[in-house]
């Protein structure tokens, strides 16, 4: 079996495979303040209550956009699995994916996790999201190249960022709003936020369509924020949960026997 670990700057996802299939996904919020031996208890913890054991996997893979962490996670992984073939994914790895931004090197290595997943699932061309901390809208071109994109905070940093600069607005749960025209406060503030949010991605999705002059071009959409947004896009698109972790997987592939 296999370990994928995806760090993101609030949630750490793991995931198990067996061969080719996803066994579970577990998540752990994000504590910078955490050592590698808490992280180490974490991960033993987590895979008693999925009723597993660090013997039964070959090794692991780490994609992490928390510089502070990353090095904690791959020694707390260390830690519990006994295996040479633990990777935290960098430009040293093989990936199969050709990168035409100004700096290669600057791409985070969760957007490249994405990509090698949705080149190998999806039809090319191909529009990336993820909706996270961060909302981020990425394409690939017909050939699978990543070619760029766009980044912008994401709905939840923009809600907290609303109530706490302002005197009267409350902070207030992610969830559907009522319809796009509230007739109270957090109503209000639940269609500017769902709604807002969809409207910015149907407009980023033709735009970039247009730019790449690819009206047909498949879109997928992944992160914790998705579900509550994507259901009122007017655009098509795919919510695939796991395409980080798929991603890793297939990175991983392409580099254990080189270790």
């Amino acid at each position: 079996m296999i370990l994928t670990v995806d760090v993101g700057n609030t949630n750490i996802k793991f995931g198990a495979w067996d061969k080719d299939e996803l066994v579970f996904i577990s998540r752990l919020q994000t504590n910078t303040l955490k050592t590698r031996d808490e992280y180490a208890i974490n991960l033993v913890d987590m895979l008693k209550l999925k009723a597993f054991n660090s013997s039964q996997f070959d090794g692991a893979i780490i994609s992490s956009v928390v510089p502070p962490l990353s090095m904690a996670l791959l020694e707390a992984v260390r830690d519990v699995i006994q295996t040479k073939r633990i990777f935290l994914v960098s430009p040293k790895l093989k990936t199969g994916m050709k990168v035409k931004l100004d700096s290669p090197d600057t791409l985070g290595s969760d957007m490249v996790c994405c990509a090698v997943s949705a080149a190998e699932k999806y039809t090319m061309p191909c529009i990336i999201i993820g909706m996270g901390t961060a909302t981020t809208i990425f394409a690939l071109d017909k050939d699978g190249f990543f070619l760029g994109g766009s980044l912008a905070p994401g709905v939840v940093i923009s809600l907290e960022a609303l109530a706490s600069k302002t005197a009267q607005l409350p902070h207030i749960s992610l969830d559907s709003p009522a319809g796009v025209i509230g007739t109270n406060t957090v109503d209000c503030m639940k269609s500017g936020a769902v709604y807002g949010a969809a409207s910015m991605l149907d407009g980023m999705i033709r735009r970039i369509k247009k730019e790449i002059g690819a009206p047909d071009a498949s879109v997928v959409a992944s992160g914790g924020i998705t579900p509550f947004v994507i259901p009122y896009c007017e655009e098509p698109v795919t919510f695939d949960d796991s395409l980080v972790l798929k991603g890793l997987k297939l990175i991983y592939d392409m580099n254990w026997q080189d270790f």
